[in-house]
C-alpha cells in the first residue's frame, strides 16, 4: 500500500480539519449561549465584572468544553462530510478508479492523529493551567459551585510512620479541630500530639496548635508536656483539605502523579478521583481513531434521504460513547474495576463495534 499522500489524501485531510473546527466553533457558540441564559442569575447576584465573565471563564471554559466533547465533535464531522462525499457519489468513484476502502482510510486517520494530538496537548499542558482560573471563578461567582468541606473524622497517613487524625475542619477559618500527630517506628508509638486545634499558617507554611499535648514514649518513663501553642511543619498543607472530586482537573500530568503517590501514601480515598483523571486524559484522545473507522464505515454507503440518518445515527453513537465513559467512572468508585480497565473499556469495546462495521462497509 501506498502511503505517500495525494492530492486525494490532502482533499479528504482538508474537508476533515475544515468541518472538525467548523463544528467545533457553532456548538462551542451554541453552548456558551445556553451556559449564559443558565448562570446569568448568579453573575448578577454575585456582581461578577463582565471582564471576568468573559476572560476568567469562558475562555478557559472552552478547552474544557472541547476536550469534554471532542468524541462528539469528531463523530459528527465524520458523518457529515462524508456522507456528503458519498450522496454526491465521489466515494463510488474512488473506489472505481481502483483505490481500496483501506487506503482511503489513511487520510481519515491522518487527520484522526492530527486531532488526537490536539486533544492530548489540550489535555497535558493547556487545560489544566485554564482550569485553575475557570474553578476559581466558578467557587467566587456561582453560587452552587462554592466549597464547605463537610468531611468529619479525616485519617492520613502523612508520611512512612506518620499518621494525623482531625474531627472537622472549618473553610471558614481554615482551622483543624480535634488533631492528633502520631509517630511510630517499627510498629510501635513513640510520641502522640494532641490539640484542641490547629489553625494554618501561611507565613510559616505549617500549623499552630492551640492548647497541645505532647506524649513521648521513647523512653521506660512517659514524658508529658502541655502548652497554650506551638508551631509546627509537617506534610500536611492547606490545600489538602479543599481537594475535591474537579481538584485534580487543574493539575498538570506531574502533579497529577506526585498527588497520586500522596494519596496512595495516605490510604486516601479521593486517589479514585485521581486515577480517573489520568486514564481519561489519554483514553479520550485514543478515541478520536475508533470513532472516525465507525463513522466512514456508517457514512460511506449513499441512502435514500440524504445525511439526516447517517447523521442520527452518528450522534446516538457518539452520545452513548461519551455516557459510557462517564457510566465506567462509577465502576472505579466502586472499586468494580481497577481504573486502567474501567477507563479504556469503552474504547475496547467501541473497537470491536468499529472493526464489525468496517467489515460489513461497501467495499
Amino acid at each position: 500500500m501506498n502511503f505517500k499522500i495525494t492530492i486525494l489524501d490532502r482533499y479528504i485531510i482538508k474537508k476533515f480539519i475544515g468541518t472538525f473546527f467548523v463544528a467545533l466553533l457553532l456548538i462551542i457558540f451554541i453552548v456558551i449561549i445556553f451556559d449564559i441564559s443558565e448562570k446569568i442569575d448568579d453573575f448578577v447576584d454575585s456582581e461578577a465584572p463582565i471582564r471576568a465573565i468573559a476572560f476568567e471563564y469562558y475562555l478557559n471554559f472552552v478547552p474544557y468544553f472541547v476536550n469534554m466533547f471532542s468524541p462528539l465533535f469528531v463523530f459528527i464531522t465524520v458523518i457529515f462530510f462524508t456522507s456528503k462525499l458519498a450522496g454526491n457519489s465521489e466515494f463510488v468513484a474512488m473506489l472505481s478508479g481502483g483505490i481500496s476502502f483501506g487506503r482511503l482510510m489513511y487520510p481519515y486517520f491522518i487527520s484522526s492523529l492530527l486531532i488526537a494530538s490536539f486533544s492530548l496537548i489540550l489535555n497535558l499542558f493547556i487545560i489544566p493551567s485554564s482550569n485553575v482560573k475557570r474553578i476559581a471563578f466558578e467557587e467566587q461567582y456561582i453560587k452552587d459551585k462554592k466549597y464547605y468541606n463537610t468531611n468529619r473524622n479525616i485519617h492520613y497517613q502523612i508520611a512512612p510512620g506518620e499518621f494525623v487524625y482531625v474531627e472537622s475542619f472549618s473553610t471558614w477559618n481554615n482551622t483543624a479541630y480535634k488533631f492528633t500527630l502520631e509517630s511510630t517506628k517499627e510498629s510501635r508509638l513513640v510520641s502522640k500530639l494532641t490539640a484542641e486545634s490547629a489553625v494554618w499558617d501561611s507565613t510559616m507554611g505549617g500549623w499552630k496548635l492551640k492548647n497541645y499535648t505532647l506524649r513521648d514514649y521513647t523512653t521506660s518513663e512517659q514524658k508529658i508536656i502541655f502548652g497554650k501553642e506551638i508551631d509546627t511543619v509537617i506534610s500536611l498543607k492547606l490545600d489538602d483539605f479543599y481537594r475535591r472530586e474537579n481538584t485534580v482537573e487543574a493539575l498538570t500530568y506531574n502533579q497529577l502523579e506526585e498527588l497520586i503517590k500522596m494519596q496512595k501514601l495516605r490510604g486516601d480515598s479521593m486517589v479514585k478521583y485521581s486515577l480517573i483523571e489520568k486514564n481519561t486524559r489519554f483514553a479520550v484522545p485514543f478515541s478520536a481513531f475508533i470513532l472516525t473507522l465507525i463513522g466512514v464505515s456508517l457514512s460511506s454507503k449513499k441512502r435514500r434521504g440524504g445525511i439526516g440518518l447517517n447523521l442520527g445515527v452518528g450522534i446516538a453513537l457518539s452520545f452513548s460513547y461519551i455516557l459510557f465513559l462517564k457510566f465506567s467512572q462509577m465502576f472505579v468508585i466502586t472499586d468494580t474495576l481497577p481504573p486502567w480497565i474501567a477507563l479504556w473499556l469503552p474504547n475496547v469495546i467501541f473497537a470491536v463495534i468499529a472493526v464489525v462495521l468496517y467489515r460489513m462497509a461497501p467495499k
